[in-house]
């Protein structure tokens, strides 16, 4: 068992070590996704010497708890859906296109906060990095990954500090490299691998982005 990181910033750049290991591609990129994601992502973008900029993806929770994701929507018209959880647990599909809409609300918030009238930025081509502060369910990496690949990198790396190994494992047939520094087998949700972890603000993010 390992010891907690200390706060996302602590997970960044001892994750940033791992990920500076890399062969260099072309003209990388490093992508947080907002909001916990980065922080993380900040300091990998400063060991790396490289832009910062969000993937925006938005978590779809499940009516009565939203942090069981059943899905997740991205930039690019994405959404992943979980439809074996989604049966499972006998969900209408009133249910779910709510949860959508309410969810892509939120994202276009973001996204007028975080970007203005700027559009994401080039992705075909180029070394794209993907950073969370954790994955538990995979269900906004999925999201995400899937909107990055529609934009045509030349190379798609996943990095996260910590992940549920089962999670992991489906991801990893989706991106050119998947890095992770622990895959803890009781894996209950990320924040227990954190110290502290309070919310991140839309203030940190724009700090970090220097907007």
């Amino acid at each position: 068992m390992f010891s907690p990181f200390a706060d996302r910033h602590d997970a960044g750049r001892q994750l940033a070590e791992r990920v500076a290991a890399l062969p260099e591609g072309p003209d990388p990129i490093v992508l947080g996704l907002p909001r916990g994601g980065v922080p993380v992502a900040w300091e990998i973008a400063q060991a790396l010497e490289a832009p910062l900029d969000v993937w925006l993806v938005r978590k779809l929770g499940l009516p009565w708890n939203p942090e069981v994701a059943m899905g997740a929507i991205a930039e690019g018209g994405v959404c992943y859906r979980d439809d074996a959880m989604i049966r499972a647990l006998r969900l209408s599909e009133d249910d779910v296109q709510a949860v959508i809409e309410a969810e892509t609300t939120e994202l276009e918030r973001r996204r007028r906060r975080y970007r203005g009238e700027v559009l994401a930025p080039p992705l075909e081509g180029r070394q794209v990095i993907l950073v969370d502060d954790g994955l538990a369910t995979g269900a906004t990496l999925e999201a995400a990954v899937a909107a990055a690949r529609q934009a045509r990198p030349a190379w798609l790396v996943v990095a996260v500090p910590v992940a549920a190994p089962e999670a992991l494992a489906r991801l990893a047939t989706r991106v050119d490299t998947l890095v992770c520094l622990h895959q803890p087998r009781q894996f209950a949700a990320v924040g227990q691998w954190y110290r502290h972890f309070d919310q991140t603000s839309d203030e940190e993010v724009l700090r970090l982005l220097g907007r």
